[in-house]
């Protein structure tokens, strides 16, 4: 087992990655000790991992009640969320209660911010089974949910207790899930890290066919950049939003598809080339730069092209992105492979991007 800690003053945390933790955690277990848990998951997890979750902290809670909620991001939303309170309220949950998310990103995101709110804020635990979730949304905090105009736009930020990390759990992660995380693995390298880029991009194929070793060295060094990222900048004040790396343009796709038609990681794959591109257009990059990511991006197994939209359709639904001032879209561009910045940019050499990145 290897352990990550976000040094946040009182409000540390660590992450726990290994495989074969959810068999016997006793952090999570300690923390379940005498009281009443939640675990919350979905339709698609609930008989995979989080029914032996639940069974296992019988052993140590007051109580221990499921909520299975349905699976996908377009149930992100309102009435979703409603359904773990109503479970909350009936079993009688109180302050001291503990929530755990046993799912990928979507269940985590939706079980923290219930969490966050539930009679003004309760203890809550990651437990991510995707790439995706593991390597990105299950650490920093960011709890939420989708409105119709736009991705995470309704949340909270609201640091876990603690995050369980079983990377075994990928056995069982469908081949375009895992692609979908792997999106975010390269984020992480293309933003902060060239040796972990150039290292993720020769493990690609061991990542993509699951190999325990090579996901436990890119889930723990995905995380590392994470904390080392939100320690500094808890809240998104300025340095945190680098980890929006193609997300601008991704979240665009996202909410003019529909939610569920591309997954996220799908979205920020096209994304990234997208920003790469346009980190071009601008100088900060050459041309071998955004060649070489948009080459990794494809053979992670993700999309390299948008939809087929008119620029002005993209520039509505990014400008509802939450780095947009006023309704001016900001950007996650590239300043040189390894460095990131966020900056507005001029509206021709986004125009020619749009253009060359979709249809």
């Amino acid at each position: 087992m290897r352990e990550v800690t976000v040094s946040l003053g009182e409000r540390s945390y660590p992450i726990l990655v290994g495989a074969g933790l959810l068999a016997d955690c006793a952090p999570l277990a300690s923390l379940a000790a005498g009281r009443m848990v939640a675990v919350v998951t979905d339709s698609n997890v609930a008989a995979l991992h989080a029914r032996p979750v639940a069974a296992a902290l019988r052993a140590h809670a007051a109580s221990v009640a499921e909520v299975v909620l349905p699976a996908g991001e377009a149930h992100k939303g309102w009435e979703t969320l409603n359904r773990i309170f109503d479970a909350l309220l009936a079993a009688r949950f109180d302050r001291d209660a503990l929530i755990v998310a046993v799912g990928g990103g979507v269940v985590g995101d939706m079980a923290g911010f219930a969490a966050a709110v539930y009679q003004r804020g309760i203890d809550f635990v990651q437990v991510p089974t995707t790439l995706l979730a593991q390597v990105d949304s299950s650490v920093g905090g960011k709890t939420g949910i989708n409105h119709p105009l736009g991705k995470n736009m309704i949340g909270a930020f609201h640091q876990p207790r603690l995050v369980v990390i079983d990377v075994a759990t990928l056995a069982t992660l469908p081949d375009r899930e895992l692609s979908a995380g792997l999106a975010e693995v390269v984020k992480h390298g293309a933003i902060a890290d060239v040796a972990y880029f150039d290292a993720v991009a020769a493990a690609l194929p061991a990542l993509r066919a699951k190999d325990p070793a090579a996901l436990a060295d890119a889930v723990a060094r995905s995380c590392e950049i994470k904390a080392s990222v939100v320690e500094r900048d808890e809240r998104e004040g300025g340095l945190r939003a680098i980890l929006n790396f193609g997300h601008t343009f991704g979240h665009a796709i996202e909410a003019g598809l529909g939610y569920g038609e591309w997954l996220h990681g799908e979205a920020v794959g096209a994304g990234m080339v997208m920003a790469a591109d346009l980190s071009r257009r601008l100088g900060l990059v050459d041309d071998a730069t955004a060649r070489r990511l948009r080459e990794v991006v494809e053979a992670a197994g993700l999309p390299v092209r948008g939809p087929a939209w008119p620029a002005a359709r993209y520039v509505e639904l990014m400008s509802f992105d939450k780095k947009a001032k006023r309704g001016t879209p900001r950007f996650v561009l590239l300043d040189g492979l390894g460095r990131a910045t966020v900056c507005r940019v001029p509206d021709a050499p986004l125009a020619e991007t749009l253009a060359a990145c979709s249809g």
